[in-house]
């Protein structure tokens, strides 16, 4: 009935409630969402741009900050490439603690606001230190003039100002991924196929966003102009914060569903004090609550599945639960509706998928690490213009933009044409496999250029940069690879994520998906060091040493390939394994055209 209140008097009351959004969703007063007046494409743009300046912004640091701790701080290259690994890997660590206080208490909308502003202060702090602290001689920092040497608290002032951006992008991406699907109602055919197209929008506008950080601010990073780089990635994340708020009224939001942590605790231990109960043979006999009920938060109801059956014992009604739901003492320790135990369920089939992700984004991360350091011992001079190695991930960016529109104009329509009349194309699962053969030929085609590169290298040169004449343009491909893979992975992994975690927990889904960049930035810092360990045995320079012209990056690449083989025929396991979530209202033969790995 708040919906009706909320509409125009006078019109029909089916007029009314087709007025409002049907997937429990509220405007900024909280009252039900009115279509015509929240959401939609005017929300999603805002949400867009806010985004690509917001990558901008970060990419501006991300994209050098290898070069940066070479040139600036002094460090090697294998210590500089952990370092940038470990920092990249926090970032998304952190998304975990968006996403917990997004879904749990401030909501989507307050904690992208909040974490935003953390963003800023952190760019501005940064920009602060290297201009007054760091950049020391004036103009050192480019590839001839390396900087001084630093005090330990301007360089604790460096770690502290490059983590406060780790927060503030790590708590606020899972969230906006999530926030700007929210704006679409999936109940709704129009707007659930626009949702679908969002986030494939949205890892084009990150992209593009990035585009800028990579070639005009990676161009005057290299030549040692690094505070004006660092101050236009302040300028743009204040101006995603501004056009961020400026959006308020008009977005759409779900209220938080409580602290998901309890939720799992209640369900295992109510589980395990039933453990040596006889279960019916009929799920209908179990615990469960009305959709409608005050307790659901406006979630949609999950039906039971027979996957763990030993949870199931959680929503076993006992004679002890009837006597205390009798007097009003009911526990939740004791007693959980089937909804809550599928949601544990949910999480828990969501795992094995995403572990599997995790090597391939060992592989994402060599662009902004090796790929770099590759790029920068190749000839990158074209007549008298320098072309920075970072500036290469253009063609990474181009690559996306690019499949992106293959995907969703071509192959996507083309295999709904070759598959029965009314299906989808690819699902997510199976673009996620495709995205994974993908980044095997980029890591295949990275070990072949560099074979080649070092066959053109000076190997006695004292400062190496540029010391091969194989031209830094050999590298496209591998970077066109990693593009491509992405297309697949990344957008197969967000919508994947998103529409297969209950409706209390959208913003941990998205959190899973850069949780995996995380841990495989932290898995490549191990491998790095591993191999070292192993190759600097003997007195030998090691497979990644300072004079990459002496070591092997070719069989590290080719090592990634071989370890994403081995995890692609185990995530091919895991895919067919993998069964979806079953909402109530959705159809079993919607659900598995959804997910479904089999053609």
């Amino acid at each position: 009935m708040a919906c009706l209140e909320v509409c125009k008097e006078g019109k029909l009351k089916e007029e009314q409630e087709e007025a409002c959004t049907q997937d429990g969703s509220v405007d900024w007063h909280g009252r039900p969402a009115i279509k015509a007046k929240s959401g939609q494409w005017t929300a999603g743009i805002i949400i867009l741009l806010n985004q690509g300046l917001a990558t901008l912004a970060f990419f501006g640091v991300g994209v050098n900050l290898v070069l940066f701790l070479t040139r600036v701080l002094g460090q090697n290259n294998a210590d500089a490439a952990n370092n940038v690994s470990k920092w990249t890997g926090t970032v998304y660590i952190f998304s975990l603690v968006g996403a917990f206080l997004s879904d749990s208490y401030w909501g989507r909308y307050k904690t992208c606001a909040i974490f935003q502003v953390i963003f800023v202060i952190g760019l501005v702090s940064l920009s602060l230190s290297s201009y007054l602290f760091l950049i020391r001689p004036r103009g050192c920092g480019n590839q001839e003039m390396p900087c001084g040497s630093h005090s330990g608290l301007e360089i604790t002032l460096f770690y502290l100002s490059i983590y406060l951006v780790a927060l503030g992008n790590g708590g606020y991406q899972p969230n906006i991924a999530t926030f700007g699907a929210d704006q679409f109602d999936e109940d709704d055919p129009k707007e659930g196929h626009s949702k679908v197209a969002f986030f494939s929008y949205f890892y084009l506008a990150l992209n593009l966003g990035s585009l800028f950080s990579n070639t005009i601010l990676g161009y005057f990073e290299d030549e040692g102009m690094w505070a004006l780089g660092f101050w236009v990635s302040a300028g743009s994340a204040l101006a995603a914060l501004v056009l961020f708020l400026a959006g308020t009224t008009r977005y759409r939001h779900f209220k938080p569903s409580g602290n998901p942590l309890s939720r799992f605790s209640q369900v295992l231990v109510a589980a395990i004090r039933k453990c040596s109960v006889d279960m019916p043979p009929d799920a209908d006999e179990l615990y469960d609550i009305d959709g409608n009920d005050s307790s659901m938060n406006g979630n949609r109801k999950i039906l039971h599945t027979d996957e763990f059956k030993f949870l199931d014992r959680a929503a076993y009604i006992s004679t002890r639960d009837v006597e205390e739901q009798k007097k009003g003492t009911h526990s939740m320790w004791r007693l959980c509706p089937v909804t809550q135990v599928e949601e544990v369920k949910c999480v828990l089939r969501l795992l094995p998928i995403w572990l599997c992700t995790i090597i391939y984004s060992v592989v994402f991360t060599q662009m902004a690490s090796l790929f770099v350091e590759q790029g920068a011992a190749m000839r990158t001079t074209v007549s008298n213009f320098r072309i920075p190695p970072a500036s290469m991930s253009s063609f990474d960016i181009l690559s996306v933009a690019l499949f992106i529109f293959l995907y969703r104009r071509v192959l996507d329509p083309l295999v709904a044409r070759i598959k029965k009349k009314g299906s989808r194309g690819l699902t997510e699962l199976q673009r996620m496999g495709i995205g994974l053969v993908i980044a095997i030929m980029a890591m295949v085609s990275a070990g072949i250029v560099e074979c080649y590169r070092l066959k053109h290298a000076d190997k006695d040169c004292m400062h190496c940069e540029g010391s091969s004449s194989l031209s830094i343009f050999w590298q496209v491909p591998q970077y066109a690879f990693i593009g491509a893979s992405e297309v697949f992975m990344y957008v197969g992994q967000l919508e994947f994520f998103n529409a297969q975690t209950p409706d209390g927990l959208k913003s941990f889904g998205s959190a899973l998906c850069m949780t995996s960049i995380s841990l495989g930035n932290y898995v490549s810092s191990l491998l790095v060091t591993m191999v070292m360990k192993i190759s600097t045995e003997d007195h030998m320079p090691g497979w990644i040493p300072g004079n990459l012209n002496k070591g092997h990056l070719d069989w590290f690449y080719f090592l990634l390939a071989g370890l994403t083989t081995i995890d692609l025929i185990v995530y091919i396991a895991c895919a067919r394994w993998y069964k979806s979530i079953k909402l109530e209202g959705k159809t079993a033969e919607n659900i598995d055209d959804q997910v479904s790995f089999k053609l």
